[in-house]
C-alpha cells in the first residue's frame, strides 16, 4: 500500500480500480499491517506523551501531523475529528489526556479549505429527511476558520474538567504552503 500523496482523481480511479478488481481497502490495509508487524518492535514506551502535548486538529487527509510538526511516534496524543472543533468529545479525550496521562499543553489546528466551510447546520435535517431520526450531535460548520480556532480556545480555556489551560494555542494550517499561521485568542 502507497502511502505517498496522490492527486484526488488519482486516488478515487485506485480507488475504483482496487474494488472492481475485488480488492477491499480494508483488506489493503490489513494486509499492510502485516507487513509492518513482521518488522515490528515494542518501542517499550507507555501511553503518556514525551512532550505532554496533546493535537487537536482536523480529519483531513492532506494534514500529516507528524511529518508536519516533526512529531515521532510517543511524543503526542492526537485527537482528531470533522474541523478540528472542541465538542464535548474531545473535552473528554483532553481531559483523560491531561488527568490520567500527564499532558500540559494544548495545540489546536483548523486548515485552508475545509470542507466544513461549504455545507451548513441543514445538514442534520438533510439527514433527518433521509433516514428519519435528526443527529443530537451539532456540525460544528463554520465559514471563518480563525475565528472557530478562537472559538474553540475559549471552549478548552473555560471547561471545568481541564487542569492546565495556561498553554492553549491555536493554528491554521495552509494546505497550499504546508505552514501554520498563529491564530491569537480573543481578548
Amino acid at each position: 500500500m502507497s502511502t505517498s500523496a496522490h492527486s484526488p482523481a488519482e486516488s478515487v480511479t485506485s480507488t475504483a480500480a482496487a474494488v472492481r478488481v475485488g480488492g477491499q481497502v480494508t483488506d489493503q490495509l490489513v494486509e499492510a499491517n502485516s507487513t509492518y508487524a513482521k518488522g515490528f518492535r515494542d518501542p517499550g514506551m507507555d501511553a503518556r506523551p514525551v512532550l505532554q502535548v496533546a493535537i487537536v486538529a482536523c480529519m483531513d487527509a492532506r494534514l500529516d501531523l507528524h511529518a508536519a510538526l516533526g512529531l515521532e511516534l510517543g511524543d503526542c496524543h492526537t485527537i482528531r475529528n470533522a474541523g478540528g472543533v472542541v465538542t464535548d468529545d474531545v473535552i473528554r479525550s483532553l481531559t483523560i489526556s491531561q488527568r490520567a496521562l500527564g499532558t500540559r499543553s494544548i495545540v489546536l489546528i483548523h486548515h485552508t479549505g475545509c470542507g466544513l466551510e461549504s455545507i451548513t447546520e441543514e445538514f442534520r435535517q438533510e439527514l433527518e429527511r433521509e433516514v428519519g431520526q435528526r443527529p443530537v450531535w451539532a456540525v460544528e460548520a463554520y465559514t471563518d476558520a480563525d475565528q472557530d480556532v478562537r472559538q474553540s480556545m475559549q471552549r478548552v480555556r473555560t471547561s471545568p474538567f481541564l487542569l492546565h489551560t495556561d498553554d492553549i494555542r491555536g493554528f491554521v494550517f495552509d494546505v497550499t504552503t504546508g505552514l501554520l499561521r498563529e491564530i491569537q485568542p480573543a481578548s
